[in-house]
């Protein structure tokens, strides 16, 4: 019975990539997956957390070191179950796959989908977005940018769903855990350990502006 359940599993887990791959290949979206995809990767969430770090506000600074953390979590988590699953890439072993990019490397978790969902969460968790007297929270567009960047994971042919799910997973319990710890993070001994406290108050488009 356990096999069987295990055997659907697997099964629906291919038939879904086969449904997103080949059933939703369009002339366009093969163009607009393969942008979408790039701005999921390890270096351009760094880029990212650096930017606000930089040029943000004090709470943007704090707010860009929690989700750099995030970020380093979780991949060091996926790179370890990447090293002790190696599950091969779609293209790799199956039939008939739309490739767009060749990527190399084990395939679950999605390492693009870590990385984006960490740092969305902690971000979108710490600023509400105002229009028309209303706030709403930044969560569900970092989200919803996050999972349109996993979705291009399994269009471009390099993960399963099961892959970009459990990469979801991953980034949101990372980003969990270090807003829990928030304040030990962000405690005075820690930042002046490390020196961050000389420039936590310190913003480039200010000085600029002098």
């Amino acid at each position: 019975m356990n096999s069987m359940f295990v055997a659907g599993i697997m099964n629906q887990n291919i038939n879904g990539f086969y449904f997103i791959n080949s059933g939703l290949e369009h002339a366009v979206l093969d163009i607009l997956m393969i942008l979408i995809t790039d701005l999921g990767s390890f270096s351009a969430w760094i880029i990212a957390c650096l930017i606000l770090f930089i040029f943000g506000d004090e709470k943007a600074k704090k707010v860009a070191l929690l989700a750099l953390i995030a970020l380093f979590l979780a991949n060091g988590l996926v790179a370890i179950l990447k090293y002790i699953v190696a599950e091969p890439r779609p293209f790799m072993v199956l039939p008939d796959v739309d490739l767009l990019v060749n990527e190399s490397g084990n395939s679950f978790p999605s390492s693009h989908s870590a990385s984006s969902f960490a740092p969305a969460t902690v971000i979108g968790l710490k600023y509400r977005l105002k229009i028309k007297n209303k706030s709403f929270s930044l969560l569900y567009i970092l989200i919803a940018f996050a999972a349109r960047i996993a979705f291009s994971r399994i269009y471009i042919g390099v993960h399963y769903p099961f892959d970009v799910i459990f990469g979801a997973a991953i980034g949101v319990i990372c980003a969990g855990i270090v807003l829990k710890y928030e304040k030990q993070i962000l405690s005075n001994k820690i930042t002046q350990y490390i020196g961050l406290d000389r420039i936590m108050g310190f913003n480039v488009l200010k000085y600029y502006k002098k």
